[in-house]
């Protein structure tokens, strides 16, 4: 019986002290999108399943909280980016381009969880639709890190790795999957294992007979070692000079120059994705310590609509958690005190007060005021520490006396002064 009085393993409840952080730090999230001139949108939580259910091995396909229901198929959305495309397909033809949405969706897995990982959590998601250079990468990595800021975190406390699905591609291609380019998906979300199983680990994955990739021993080392390359030069060291993978990395490169972050970014080859979608430049966000998992992660998608039936558009985005943010946060003692704040606490000393305390709380919530009436019987002590409790600037008490006079008394919470004014008729 207990165990229903808990919410389930991963999720959270939010008590009101929860939701002022909440609150809090989705306005940061709405303030930085609004600075970029992005608008917000939201879709259903529940899906039908087949928008996320591809076939290239994406753990996030096994992590669907799903469920039929009158021989229908849903789930509740995993991410964001898909019901982002259907909305787009939606009105194609309709919509001025670049499209610049932000989000805030809940989102769902069933996975393992960790420090900062759970089964749901809110996501900031930035997205541009139909801009096909890397004007839009540059855009949402400078958004990651003017969020950052607004936050409060050091220059040096978040860091940016960025990579390229295209140079990878583009490599392998010209040896490895000279033969087999069709694998490339399924490889990508086999190395973006690297970092929680290991080398050996995703050497045994894309050797595997079974795994649909296959590779000869030889050839998965060589795909494991450029995972550890860290300049764009050693990833593209075998690339043709026009290579359009490379340029964009050092056209990206220099925009952020131009935004004043390049010092906080890195080229990073291990950087790759989990999802199968991605297909050019991509990018993470951590602490600087890499302690945690990934705070955002995102990158180019051009081939998501042409995957849902659609007809092709270029797309970038990425998705913020607001968990791993808070534990960074919580690190670096940066959550402020945000106490509950009313502006009045209006007390009736008995019943024949009552009618009049209604009247005055309401004139008072009608000039946009927050309001807290006392509606028991309490003794007047109870009620001043209540109001003080609930954060309240002014306390008004109406008593016998006041009421014959038609006044109300004011007493200032913070400076102990008080002072009589008329009551509302």
């Amino acid at each position: 019986m207990t165990s229903s009085l808990q919410p389930p393993r991963g999720t959270r409840d939010f008590y009101p002290e929860d939701m002022r952080r909440r609150e809090w730090l989705f306005g940061h999230f709405r303030a930085v999108a609004a600075s970029f001139g992005y608008e917000e949108v939201d879709a259903p939580v529940l899906e039908h399943a087949d928008l996320f259910t591809r076939k290239a091995g994406e753990e996030i396909v096994e992590q669907l909280f799903h469920f039929e229901l009158h021989e229908r198929h849903y789930a509740l959305r995993p991410e964001f980016t898909p019901s982002l495309a259907r909305m787009v397909m939606a009105r194609a033809g309709s919509l001025r381009l670049p499209l610049r949405w932000t989000g805030i969706p809940q989102c769902w897995r069933y996975e393992r969880m960790t420090r900062g990982r759970r089964r749901e959590h809110y996501q900031w998601n930035m997205d541009v639709w139909g801009e096909p250079s890397v004007g839009a990468e540059a855009e949402l990595i400078a958004a990651v890190f003017a969020l950052a800021d607004r936050l409060g975190l050091a220059r040096g406390d978040l860091r940016v790795g960025v990579s390229s699905r295209a140079l990878l591609e583009e490599s392998l291609r010209r040896g490895v999957l000279r033969d087999r380019p069709e694998v490339f998906p399924a490889l990508c979300v086999a190395i973006d294992k690297l970092g929680k199983i290991g080398a050996e680990e995703v050497i045994a994955l894309l050797t595997a007979p079974e795994g649909g990739i296959a590779l000869p021993a030889p050839d998965a080392r060589h795909v494991v070692d450029w995972l550890r390359l860290t300049t764009v030069e050693e990833a593209a060291a075998e690339l043709p000079k026009d290579s359009q993978a490379r340029s964009d990395l050092e056209r990206l490169f220099d925009l952020l120059d131009a935004y004043g972050v390049r010092d906080r970014v890195a080229f990073d080859a291990s950087i790759v994705r989990g999802l199968a979608y991605y297909t050019g430049i991509v990018f993470e966000a951590f602490d600087a310590e890499r302690k945690l998992r990934a705070i955002a992660g995102g990158g180019r998608y051009d081939r998501l609509l042409e995957s849902l039936g659609g007809a092709a558009m270029p797309a970038a985005g990425f998705g913020f958690g607001d968990a791993v943010i808070g534990e960074l946060l919580a690190d670096k003692g940066l959550w402020p005190e945000l106490p509950r704040t009313l502006d009045a606490y209006v007390f009736a000393l008995g019943d024949a007060q009552r009618g009049a305390a209604v009247r005055l709380a309401k004139a008072l919530r009608g000039r946009g005021e927050s309001v807290e009436l006392a509606l028991g019987d309490a003794r007047l002590k109870r009620a001043l520490a209540d109001a003080d409790r609930a954060g309240a600037r002014r306390f008004y008490l109406i008593g016998p006396d006041e009421l014959a006079r038609g006044e109300v008394m004011v007493r200032d919470l913070s400076s102990g002064t008080q002072a009589s004014e008329p009551l509302p008729r």
